[in-house]
């Protein structure tokens, strides 16, 4: 739930907290919903550790009336045919390849989403609530459920923003298969001789962001936009205390007569002890391409370029399209 949806967004490496206003506004801040003027549905997937994981989303969202809005979106990120072979040695001691089985873990997110206006001109909120569902083959699968709360307010062309992630604490609980445990918890001796944890619990986080969008005589644009992402706790963000810990982010998008969108964006700053402990900073720079034409816009991410962080580059499409165009 922490990755991110839509290749547009996260060519500007996720800041879009203030000025999110489409159907993906659910995931990013469910107060941008108020802006969508007719039903919207969008799609994306994304393949990561060299297609090894699958991580997809669907979105769709709509209007209720001038001063409210709902959303519901779905996302998976899965790792699907895992060789079992954890009964590849029978009782004798001997290897037997007819006993690899096949199986999936998979994570699902489901979120419902609900958006109005306040009283006070240019205040607009919006709240998640979430389902959590966790599926590691047969051996263990847990339930959640957790809640976002979100704020945008506007003025003199600038917006701004705040997500409020999981404010109530995210609370997972586990079902563990027993007979399947005790089949492996004595094949590395002394290890997982007990059952795991069966509560886990994802901690509030906050997001404030702030954008402004500049308009030029030759039909182009610029919008500028910046995020402070805060965990309350001491992490290896650029900005880290005992109390809260801040990774900024900043994406740029330059677009030609609302039909073609360039991004670009830098995030995830983190303070990196090397081998001879030395210090140096980390960040993850992204880049972004968009078309859009009567409804449909298309939109792809190459993500972690230049390899800053370690990690492998991440190929994003998605696929957003105003359901009014089929009236």
């Amino acid at each position: 739930m922490n990755i991110g949806v839509d290749a547009a967004a996260l060519g500007m490496s996720n800041a879009v907290v203030s000025n999110t206003g489409d159907v993906n506004s659910g995931y990013w801040n469910p107060a941008g919903l108020i802006n969508l003027e007719d039903s919207q549905a969008s799609i994306m997937h994304a393949s990561y550790f060299a297609n090894i994981a699958q991580y997809d989303y669907a979105a769709y969202a709509k209007p209720i009336d001038d001063k409210s809005a709902w959303g519901i979106s779905l996302i998976r990120f899965g790792v699907d045919d895992i060789l079992n072979t954890t009964q590849l040695i029978d009782g004798d001691g001997n290897i037997d390849y007819n006993r690899i089985s096949l199986f999936s873990t998979a994570d699902y997110g489901l979120t419902l989403s609900y958006a109005r206006k306040l009283q006070v001109p240019g205040f607009q909120y919006g709240v998640n609530a979430k389902v959590i569902r966790r599926v590691i083959g047969k051996f263990a699968n847990s339930w959640g459920f957790g809640f976002d709360v979100g704020l945008q307010f506007e003025k003199n062309n600038w917006k701004y923003g705040l997500m409020l992630r999981d404010i109530t604490t995210t609370f997972n609980v586990w079902s563990i298969d027993e007979d399947e445990y005790n089949k492996i918890k004595d094949a590395v001796p002394g290890e997982n001789q007990e059952l795991p944890e069966s509560t886990e619990i994802t901690l509030p986080k906050a997001q404030f962001g702030f954008s402004k969008k500049f308009e030029f005589h030759n039909d182009t644009s610029l919008l500028v936009a910046t995020n402070l992402n805060m965990q309350f706790t001491k992490t290896n963000d650029l900005i880290a205390t005992d109390f809260v810990s801040i990774d900024p982010a900043i994406g740029f998008e330059y677009g030609y007569t609302d039909l073609v969108f360039l991004r670009l964006g830098v995030g995830n700053f983190q303070n990196i002890t090397q081998i001879d402990n030395s210090k140096k900073v980390g960040f993850q720079p992204n880049i972004g391409l968009g078309f859009k034409y009567k409804g449909i816009q298309v939109d792809y991410a190459l993500t972690d370029l230049g390899d800053q962080s370690a990690a492998l580059y991440s190929n994003i499409f998605s696929v957003k399209v105003d359901l009014s165009i089929f009236r």
